[in-house]
């Protein structure tokens, strides 16, 4: 068989197995060379809730070659109005959400490589979690972390694609691998707490979810596929119980910009970050250890936590009832303490049962 022979049968090889994107594959601006180009792209996806779980189920029907998931928290009851990949049996499991969902996404598609990592995304760890990654999802319900993911994003020169939904509201951006404009050239800084209404008081409705991850999603296939001249450059919001639609320039937000323009990467650098978190829509506060890398062994520490309430663990994380108090620890020593959104009291029940 000639060379040319030989790269046309496993050029026919590999369309043959592409069969399951055939509908995909026959929109135009896709085509078999998009779809070639998709199964060998690095997603990395911060945030596995609402918007994250969607996002995480359509890459994987499309076919992105790696996905990596990572998101620090677990499943609860409240999550299955608007959390696509998750069901009952995943909280009677007390999985994370990042495990549960691969468990679900290799039943899908058993083609693409997916990745869990049940882990916080802060400053010590995003360069690590992004690191080959061709395009970052954002799929996290907090600016704090928009602002991280935005400056590794800029730093690396790395695409990602920013989207926020709250009661029946929603808006999303691209930001292109050069990082001009970024988010920081919309929002300077994260505004003060209580300022906003969150998911916790305001609600969220599962269609704005649905909204902006297919936008999101839209955006990722066009840039993954090399369609870069589809690409929406606006900052789009949507309101869909108002029914108003609006899409607002950005070819002029960069001027002056501390981060794409100043390199000032604060957030990544840790000035920005916090230690304790409160999260949205949850009555609960993550707590992170002093120092990185610290293990908990779970099993000593269900022992050691025998008396103090009633404990219930697994390989992946360890829970706690004390009272009206539910605390979740993980490997890495992080916790969630549920039933209170006061930092000062979080830290002391993790300094209590935890006690570093």
């Amino acid at each position: 068989m000639s060379d040319s022979q030989e790269k046309a049968s496993q050029s026919e090889r590999s369309d043959a197995g592409f069969e399951r994107y055939s509908r995909q594959m026959l929109f135009g601006p896709m085509g078999s060379e998009g779809q070639k180009r998709l199964s060998r792209s690095r997603v990395t996806l911060i945030g596995c809730g609402a918007l994250g779980s969607n996002l995480a189920d359509m890459m994987v029907r499309a076919g992105v070659g790696h996905l990596t998931i990572v998101d620090r928290d677990f499943v609860e009851l409240n999550n299955l109005q608007r959390q696509c990949l998750f069901n009952e049996k995943d909280i009677a499991d007390n999985l994370p959400k990042a495990e549960a969902a691969a468990r679900k996404l290799r039943l899908i598609n058993s083609g693409v490589e997916i990745t869990p990592l049940v882990a916080d995304a802060n400053h010590e760890s995003i360069e690590y979690f992004t690191d080959s990654a061709d395009l970052i999802l954002d799929g996290t319900d907090n600016l704090q972390t928009r602002f991280l993911i935005n400056d590794v994003a800029v730093k690396h020169s790395i695409a990602w694609v920013y989207g926020a939904c709250l009661a029946a509201t929603g808006m999303a951006m691209v930001i292109r691998a050069g990082g001009k404009p970024c988010l920081r050239c919309l929002i300077d800084s994260p505004p003060e707490a209580g300022s906003l209404e969150t998911c916790e008081t305001a609600g969220v409705i599962s269609s704005v979810v649905a909204w902006v991850a297919a936008f999101q999603f839209a955006e990722a296939l066009k840039l993954l596929t090399g369609n870069n001249e589809a690409v929406n450059s606006n900052f789009v919001t949507f309101d869909l119980w108002e029914n108003r639609f609006h899409q607002m320039g950005t070819e002029t937000l960069q001027q002056g910009c501390s981060c794409c323009v100043g390199h000032d990467f604060e957030f990544l650098s840790g000035k920005g970050s916090l230690s304790t978190i409160s999260l949205c829509g949850r009555n609960s506060v993550q707590i992170r250890p002093r120092r990185a890398g610290q293990k908990i062994n779970l099993a000593e520490l269900a022992k050691r936590l025998g008396e103090a309430g009633a404990v219930t663990y697994n390989d992946f994380l360890l829970r706690l009832t004390v009272g009206e108090r539910e605390i979740t620890i993980f490997p890495d020593s992080r916790a969630i303490v549920k039933g209170t959104n006061k930092i000062d009291e979080a830290r002391s029940l993790y300094a209590k049962y935890i006690g570093h």
